[in-house]
């Protein structure tokens, strides 16, 4: 049939819509476009495969095999795990880096003199210790003394001596011993500067990355120059300017070479080494340090022959030590309630009472001197508080002359079950009673479920006899239903607890780490009715003119209440029987009513005694600075003892004060049990205070000084200032107008 034009479209071909020359033109420039991006990433992958071909023909002439291999995967191996390492060590490095942002210049701007409470001369602190002398009027021969023992490669090295410290390994393997130090002076500066002693991995860290730091922004000289002003040199003396006042009695610029060596050998350890308390083993030390100049060729044997001859002598000194632990701490109050006063050189009368003082050295130094090596234990720590807020007495450490770190009011260790008061008290602050019945069992937070001591459950008891006992499940089982983690953290808080403290199930057990001062601070509200402690060292700051620029008892505002009177009477009354019916039978004071809590940690790291009388409250650590247990020792055994042995001394002729809200007679002692202490024959000989006043003659005397100080002053004659006057007996008169 002839095609017409007029052939009829199927419904499908009806319905396509018909394209335009613009919609042909569009889609003819997409398929372009697709045929652009398929072709280009063709041709740019066969490219590249073309390229790392040539690569790697090109690296195939480097390839190594046989031992050469075995070089090269190990080098790549040690770049990339010094890589991670590098970053790991940076991170533990960021907060050492935070005390470079301090005025650490600035430390010591503070000239202070530091008295006793009763007004006589402990010690000093700060700049008073001597100025600093520039090191270009220093004499020679101290400077190389001091840079032959300490650090030979001083001008050479960047703040790490990596040859000394091969050299100072190599020493003391083929010693078998502990001989030499590898630190470089930069490094024991940036320890004195930010750092303390304490012994961990961290620290070491943070002292190589500091050390850097202070290389990079303080010449050699200025980092000698600190290195000497800063540095304790025994007697209670900071910076070889003090100690030649001290020891020789000139300054520094007028040392012979007998006495710089001396002074120089005091670096390593100024309390063994102090010539006031040890001028034999001083001078043995010097001639080491002479030794050492002859050997680092800075001096001839010629030249130091004079001063072997004719060792340095001191002058004859007191050997009575200085309260170093507490006046450090005091020093530190000081500039913080000082800082805004215009005068920095102050006298200031501190609460430290120098015969509780050594009174409680003495009972920590027995203490680990009788049972440190049968328990494996080398520290011990120690603050005592007056009922009131004064602290009377400070143990930062078993030798300040061997370790400056405080101990007492820095480091943080856990408490064990001397937390547990906390828990306690804020139970009686939410109704509860020590009648309470509670019910010892198993209990599950989570994962964790905690047990007793001797993994056994006693059932139905009260609140009084769980705290007695100990009992780890009580408190637990408190903090889950009843209590919370948080009311519990809060708690501590309010009482005195200063450190932070990470929020955790196992808290109510004490994992959560405190200080010594903390513990005797949030203890001493209990006997001060649970009125806030007002913890304090500093009385009153004067200047020298005498002007008093801050007295405690005016500036300072009153106590507030922490625990209602209701709560502090609960736990007093509950506190007071385990000195007699629990787990610190050998913390009960002869004669004095006594209460306190035992705490051991796991693996028996630590050992702690928190108690209080109606007159005093000290907390007693034990332990090691390194974290190694102990032998099983426990807050029960050394700890309970030494609070015993101080606390007998310090309530020998004084009043006894009742501990608040606890009427009832002392509660008959019974006998220690196997889980008090590994050792039942343990026991320190008593401290005898020496004969004073008896409390009435010496409130007759402070009565006598009230009136005195309030009477009306005298009449003076009214004549001309310097000039004598004749009274009516012929006797002559100077007046003092």
């Amino acid at each position: 049939m002839p095609n017409t034009g007029d052939e009829r479209l199927t419904p499908a071909e009806a319905k396509k819509p018909v394209q335009g020359p613009r919609q042909k033109f569009k889609r003819h420039i997409l398929l372009r476009i697709d045929s652009f991006i398929d072709s280009g990433l063709w041709n740019a992958g066969y490219k590249l495969g073309e390229a790392w071909e040539e690569i790697t023909i090109f690296f195939r002439r480097f390839r190594v095999r046989g031992w050469k291999k075995l070089v090269f995967e190990v080098a790549g191996e040690a770049m990339t795990l010094g890589t991670a390492g590098t970053v790991v060590l940076l991170t533990l490095a960021q907060s050492a880096f935070e005390e470079t942002k301090k005025d650490w210049r600035n430390h010591d701007n503070f000239a202070v003199t530091f008295l006793d409470r009763y007004g006589n001369f402990i010690g000093h602190r700060g700049i008073i210790h001597e100025n600093s002398v520039p090191v270009d009027e220093l004499p020679d021969h101290l400077v190389k003394a001091v840079l032959a023992t300490e650090d030979r490669r001083f001008f050479e090295h960047y703040g790490i001596d990596f040859l000394g410290l091969a050299r100072a390994m190599t020493e003391n393997a083929r010693a078998g011993s502990v001989v030499q130090g590898g630190s470089t002076l930069t490094q024991q500066l940036a320890k004195n500067l930010f750092l303390t002693n304490e012994r961990s991995l961290e620290r070491k860290i943070k002292e190589a990355f500091l050390a850097l730091w202070l290389e990079a922004n303080l010449s050699k000289k200025e980092i000698l120059s600190l290195y000497l002003d800063r540095a304790y040199m025994g007697g209670g003396t900071f910076g070889a300017a003090a100690a030649s006042q001290f020891y020789f009695g000139k300054n520094i610029t007028e040392v012979t070479l007998a006495e710089a060596a001396m002074m120089a050998g005091l670096f390593k350890a100024p309390a063994k080494y102090a010539p006031h308390v040890n001028l034999p083993a001083a001078r043995a030390r010097a001639n080491d340090v002479l030794t050492n100049l002859v050997q680092s060729g800075l001096m001839t044997e010629g030249q130091v022959v004079a001063a072997r001859r004719n060792p340095a002598t001191v002058i004859d000194r007191d050997e009575k030590e200085a309260p170093d632990y507490f006046l450090d701490w005091a020093f530190d109050e000081v500039q913080r309630i000082a800082g805004k006063f215009k005068d920095h050189t102050l006298v200031v009368r501190t609460t430290i009472d120098l015969g509780l003082q050594q009174a409680a050295e003495e009972a920590v130094a027995a203490s680990l001197r009788e049972y440190g090596e049968s328990y494996r234990v080398k520290q011990g720590a120690l603050a005592m508080i007056e009922n009131g807020g004064a602290v009377r007495a400070m143990v930062g450490g078993r030798d300040y002359g061997e370790s400056q770190f405080n101990r007492a009011t820095r480091a943080l260790r856990q408490p064990g079950s001397s937390f547990k008061m906390y828990t306690y008290a804020l139970a009686m602050e939410n109704g509860y009673t020590p009648q309470t019945i509670v019910t010892d069992g198993p209990v599950s937070w989570g994962n964790w479920s905690p047990q007793n001591y001797g993994r056994s459950y006693a059932g139905r008891m009260t609140m009084e006899t769980a705290l007695a006992k100990s009992i780890n499940t009580i408190p637990v089982r408190l903090a889950k239903d009843k209590l919370g983690i948080d009311a519990i953290i809060q708690t501590a808080k309010a009482m005195g607890v200063e450190t932070p403290i990470k929020k955790d199930v196992t808290i109510p057990l004490g994992t959560a780490e405190v200080t010594v001062m903390d513990q005797a601070t949030a203890y001493a509200v209990l006997p001060a009715g649970g009125r806030a402690t007002r913890r304090h060292g500093v009385a009153q700051i004067t200047n020298y003119a005498g002007e008093v620029l801050y007295d405690f008892e005016r500036d300072e505002p009153q106590a507030p209440q922490i625990l209602t009177e209701q709560a502090a009477i609960a736990m007093n009354q509950m506190m007071t029987k385990i000195p007699y019916i629990g787990t610190a039978r050998r913390a009960a004071v002869d004669g004095v009513l006594t209460a306190g809590k035992t705490g051991t940690t796991q693996a028996y790291r630590d050992a702690w005694f928190v108690g209080y009388t109606g007159n005093y409250t000290a907390a007693v650590w034990f332990g090691n600075d390194d974290y190694t247990s102990t032998n099983n020792m426990t807050g029960g055994s050394l700890p309970a003892m030494t609070f015993k042995k101080l606390m007998d001394y310090a309530h020998q002729g004084i009043d006894l004060k009742p501990i608040f809200g606890v009427d009832a007679p002392m509660p008959e002692k019974e006998a220690p049990v196997a889980s008090d202490t590994a050792e039942d024959d343990l026991n320190l000989t008593a401290l005898v205070r020496p004969r004073s006043l008896s409390s009435q003659s010496t409130r007759m005397i402070r009565d006598l000084g009230q009136r005195l100080k309030s009477a009306p002053p005298l009449a003076l004659p009214t004549t001309t200032a310097g000039k004598t006057a004749m009274d009516q007996t012929g006797a002559t008169t100077t007046t003092l107008n």
